[in-house]
């Protein structure tokens, strides 16, 4: 599947706005947010102007797209599925990518960013209940038991992150042993689960229902 592969800072500081694709980096004084808070790009006039409304829609829903990661026809697939779930549209929009498997993997503090999350899984490091999945946009379900696999390396890979993750709070939809070897999805997020709480998700229906 397509993904973006460029400097993920640099998308940071389009949407001005930390998406922490680079996990505690983020949150260190190397941030290119906190060191250089503007666009990235040559023309300065364009790059500070206001914007329209229209452009306030559009940035968020761009900015929801870097968080999860994924691109537009994806983005497109899980809006329409939100627009058939039960319920307001934003939220079943914003449940939907917290139950990517990446998303849970890295919630749950067995990555170092969502980014590295999706390589885990690609890397086929987790199963989920006993069986190995390596797509990351795997949507999780009340009731799955998310594992590392048995080989070495997995458990490696995993033990490094929970040690360097040991101070990260994990969400209450999701459970994990005291060993940090099996996570549990205990329901769906509900909208105050969503890490990023100022995410507008109204604006991305009002744009895309157009």
């Amino acid at each position: 599947m397509a993904r973006y592969t460029g400097n993920v800072c640099r998308l940071c500081r389009r949407e001005g706005y930390k998406l922490f694709l680079k996990g505690r980096r983020c949150e260190s004084e190397k941030c290119a947010v906190d060191r250089r808070n503007v666009p990235p790009g040559m023309n300065v006039r364009a790059r500070t102007r206001r914007l329209s409304d229209y452009g306030v829609h559009l940035r968020e829903k761009q900015k929801v797209k870097r968080i999860y990661g994924v691109l537009e026809r994806q983005f497109k697939r899980y809006f329409a599925m939100a627009e058939r779930m039960k319920g307001n549209t934003g939220v079943n929009l914003m449940s939907l990518l917290e139950r990517r498997l990446d998303n849970v993997v890295d919630a749950a503090g067995m990555s170092l960013s969502r980014p590295h999350a999706r390589q885990l899984i690609g890397h086929g490091h987790f199963t989920v209940n006993g069986r190995k999945v390596d797509v990351a946009s795997y949507l999780v379900r009340p009731g799955d038991l998310i594992t590392p696999r048995t080989g070495e390396k997995s458990k490696k890979a995993v033990e490094d992150c929970l040690t360097l993750n040991s101070d990260k709070s994990v969400p209450s939809w999701i459970q994990v042993d005291s060993g940090g070897k099996t996570v549990k999805v205990l329901n769906n997020p509900a909208r105050e689960d969503v890490r990023f709480q100022d995410i507008q998700e109204q604006f991305i229906v009002e744009l895309c229902s157009k």
